[in-house]
């Protein structure tokens, strides 16, 4: 089996989700997801031993060598990805059980875990591909499950979110595929590495530029660089509480991957920030997109909202880290993703809980939640000390690599962008906490604590903001390691 666990991450839950469909009840289908997380997992965990062993690893589906067939290839870059996609899925899963059963009928929970196990394999099937059109392939199954999910939200507003999102994330999906087409044109090939090997032969070409600007523009409104982040914050709102989860930690993390794998292990650094001006674009949008998306984050009534205008600025730290064009910027990209995954996921999972036990997410409904839900509201207050970066928590060492790229470059703007928008996360999630803690409620005069099927999975994400905030080894060992692999810079 060891040789075929690159394509048996992707056929797993690919096989498990018409299973869940034709399963009865609540509880068998559930089992099933939960037992596939768990069981991907451990195979990421494998295929990060295996390629730090024997470095990128190709497998060739069908047989057929590259670059005439298929191509399967992982190297640190995307066995970090699918680690944390994995690791993800494996807490929000067991999580989803309770939270589905209060927010999703009966008769579309095989359905839901059905739709689950699809993201997971448009996610997991992103990362282990060669191929460029395999990209779309796996990012529209992704897509398509997405919508479905969000839809399923009580809330009326929940088709109008997938449906803006839809249209939004089908354009995004056109533009990325008529990039990749125009490549296909000009090299003959659509391998990543085979067209990483072609394209210096036509980069010079208007072809090939006007192919770089439409899968930058394609993948960024995927991933919601802002002015492209229109869809998120309903479509986080509105979806429900573990889909909410499962979405902020992997969703856009995998699209930022494939900016980084296009950027860097395709077109190449030299040509995408040296002869094209990406570095400054992305650079100046991820800033704007912070200190924007910080303010308006300020002013949410919802804290759903709010940690989904936060998402969109935590995603402008990730491309901004990439857009420095060096070796530790791209490591402190690489670092945000997976340290962004394990904050996010804990703060929607601790709202999920909260929206479990009370009804709703909007700040009214804190009011002595802290004395009512005392382990719940710890929950959130420990994940948003990492989303502020404070010492100690995995949201510190993102941000501390981020600022040390950027004064390599002697970009001091960008420190100041970086402090100044981790000041105002400060204020939008004080806000939350001060509600909870200091206003309290006549109605929560008693412990109104949730089960602990939803509290265990969400401390098992906070613990792992702290220990990966302590111990760095193992994250930040990976990310070195793939940004000197994508970079071609040698240790």
């Amino acid at each position: 089996m060891s040789p075929h666990l690159q394509v048996l991450i992707v056929v797993i839950p690919l096989l498990a989700a018409p299973l869940a469909v034709m399963l009865r009840g609540e509880r068998a289908p559930w089992i099933l997801a939960t037992l596939v997380s768990w069981t991907l997992l451990a195979i990421a965990l494998l295929l990060v031993t295996q390629v730090q062993a024997h470095g990128t690893l190709s497998y060739a589906l069908g047989g057929w060598a590259a670059p005439w067939g298929i191509e399967y290839r992982l190297d640190m870059a995307n066995a970090l990805v699918q680690l944390l996609v994995t690791l993800v899925a494996a807490t929000v899963f067991p999580y989803a059980r309770l939270s589905a059963r209060r927010e999703i009928d009966p008769e579309n929970q095989p359905g839901f875990y059905a739709a689950l196990l699809l993201l997971l394999t448009g996610l997991l099937g992103i990362t282990a591909t060669g191929d460029a059109f395999n990209v779309f392939v796996f990012l529209e199954i992704s897509s398509l499950a997405t919508y479905t999910l969000i839809a399923l939200g009580r809330d009326r507003r929940a088709l109008t979110s997938a449906f803006r999102y839809l249209i939004m994330g089908t354009v995004g999906a056109t533009f990325f595929l008529i990039g990749v087409g125009l490549l296909y044109a000009m090299t003959g090939t659509l391998n990543m590495q085979d067209l990483a090997e072609r394209l210096p032969a036509v980069a010079h070409t208007r072809t090939v530029i006007t192919a770089v600007a439409f899968i930058v523009v394609g993948v960024c409104l995927k991933l919601a660089l802002f002015p492209l982040h229109l869809w998120l914050p309903n479509a986080y709102t509105y979806a429900p509480s573990s889909v909410s989860a499962l979405m902020a930690a992997t969703s856009t993390k995998v699209a930022v991957y494939v900016l980084i794998r296009f950027l860097y292990g395709i077109f190449g650094v030299d040509f995408a920030f040296g002869q094209l001006p990406l570095s400054l674009v992305l650079a100046g949008l991820a800033v704007v997109g912070m200190l924007v998306a910080s303010a308006v984050a300020i002013n949410q009534g919802d804290v759903k909202r709010v940690l989904a205008y936060s998402s969109v600025a935590q995603i402008g730290y990730a491309v901004a880290g990439l857009s420095l064009a060096s070796a530790l910027g791209l490591t402190a990209a690489l670092l945000h993703l997976f340290n962004h995954a394990l904050m996010k996921g804990a703060l929607f999972m601790a709202l999920g809980a909260i929206a479990w036990r009370v009804g709703g997410t909007s700040i009214e409904q804190f009011k002595g939640l802290g004395r009512a839900m005392p382990w719940t509201l710890a929950a959130f207050v420990a994940g948003s000390l990492s989303l502020i970066g404070v010492p100690l928590t995995v949201g510190f060492i993102s941000k501390w690599y981020l600022v040390l790229a950027a004064l390599e470059q002697g970009w001091w703007w960008l420190v100041v962008a970086i402090l100044t928008s981790s000041l105002m996360s400060v204020v939008y999630v004080w806000r939350v906490i001060e509600v909870a803690y200091f206003q309290p409620s006549e109605s929560r005069d008693r412990t109104q604590e949730v089960p602990l099927g939803l509290l265990l999975p969400t401390w098992a994400l906070v613990a792992a903001n702290v220990y990966f905030g302590i111990d760095t080894r193992l994250t930040v060992g990976l990310a070195e390691q793939a940004a000197r692999s994508l970079t071609g810079v040698q240790p």
